[in-house]
């Protein structure tokens, strides 16, 4: 019978409190059974990334459980000043998120002219001018929530958003979020909201966000029925009226499995599709990602671009590593160093269709007419 997430839930508050109480010989078991559980949760996870998210909170539950032992046979003093040390209620975000100031904005992006003028309108224009919002009425800050197919540069998306307002950036995990190393996760979503508002202007930037606020009919896990309402409370205590509004950004493969509560108005319902790039934004990212290597006469970017239509942007950059790799290899093998070749790079094509099924495309426009 495949395990849930309510009994890893179950395992994991057991595990901690033992810890806490000092039953170190309770606690390691019922970490040990819950790493156990996430293991096999992280098997069956549907992004790379959510599964790398839950073998990180596994790995962490296993290092907790080895330090049972160890306190086994530590002095009672020294018991307690561990405990003390190992609680996290105490960590104000700024020691575990990643807090930047952006370095590219729009013009480095390549193509999506359409998307980043949706974004403006939507996001930048009441941030770059709040006179003119607040006379007409136009909410500044909020959330948003970017979707499309993996590889198409959401994450790069959402930093050129920080870069084009001049805002601290918050880029975090679910991961983050809900490991017991942080704190408890109710309590890390009010701290890095604090610590967001406490900017001039920022944007908190949650990729996966569908691990963090999925469908809580269909999971069954207490901890997601704590966590989604504080982040709708969260968002919903936006105070939009100040110039420290902030943007809320959430970025997802799969939109589809977001709880529903998180769509509706006042919370992520400014919606942005980011779709595979079009023929002037795979022109440009093939300057990016063959421009600075040695090509031959007959490489013809036109052409390639034509045969890379549907292909996502990490697919034009993979492409261009492995055709550059060819030759490479050659080199290293004892022949005369050449330049990447139209044949090299016609043949990992070849060898490589694009990642984003027709299928996905449908289902993404599908959700794009109704909202599920």
């Amino acid at each position: 019978m495949p395990v849930s997430f309510a009994t890893f839930d179950r395992l994991k508050t057991k595990g901690v409190g033992a810890y806490k109480n000092g039953d170190y010989a309770a606690a390691k078991s019922y970490l040990v059974e819950a790493a156990e559980c996430m293991v096999e949760l992280a098997e069956s996870a549907e992004s790379a990334e959510v599964r790398r998210q839950r073998e990180e909170i596994a790995a962490e539950l296993i290092d907790l459980a080895r330090d049972c032992d160890r306190l086994k046979s530590a002095p009672p003093r020294r018991r307690q000043a561990v405990r003390e040390k190992d609680d996290d209620s105490g960590r104000d975000a700024s020691e575990w998120v990643v807090r930047e100031k952006p370095t590219f904005g729009f013009d480095d992006i390549a193509g999506l002219e359409d998307v980043k003028q949706e974004i403006r309108l939507k996001m930048i224009y009441p941030f770059a001018h709040p006179e003119l919002a607040k006379q007409y009425g136009i909410p500044v800050g909020g959330g948003v929530l970017l979707y499309g197919p993996p590889g198409t540069g959401k994450t790069m998306m959402a930093k050129a958003v920080a870069k084009e307002l001049e805002a601290v950036f918050y880029l975090i995990s679910p991961a983050q979020i809900l490991s017991k190393w942080v704190g408890e996760a109710e309590q890390n979503i009010k701290k890095l909201f604090d610590a967001a508002k406490a900017d001039s202007k920022s944007i908190i930037f949650i990729d996966e966000v569908e691990a963090l606020v999925p469908r809580r009919q269909s999971d069954g896990s207490t901890v997601m029925q704590r966590v989604v309402p504080q982040i709708l409370q969260e968002l919903e205590g936006f105070d939009r009226a100040t110039d420290r509004a902030l943007l809320f950004m959430g970025a997802t493969n799969k939109p589809w499995l977001l709880d529903e509560a998180m769509l509706r108005p006042g919370r992520l319902d400014t919606r942005v599709y980011i779709g595979l790039p079009d023929a002037p934004a795979r022109f440009k990212l093939l300057e990016i990602y063959l421009g600075g290597r040695p090509l031959a006469a007959d490489v013809d970017f036109g052409a390639l671009c034509d045969r890379l239509e549907g292909y996502s942007g990490a697919d034009i950059k993979s492409i261009a590593q492995q055709a550059a790799a060819i030759p490479f290899m050659e080199s290293v093998g004892g022949a005369e160093p050449r330049p990447i070749a139209m044949a090299d790079l016609l043949k990992v094509i070849q060898a490589n269709p694009p990642s984003v099924k027709p299928s996905d495309l449908v289902r993404f426009e599908k959700f794009m007419e109704s909202g599920r």
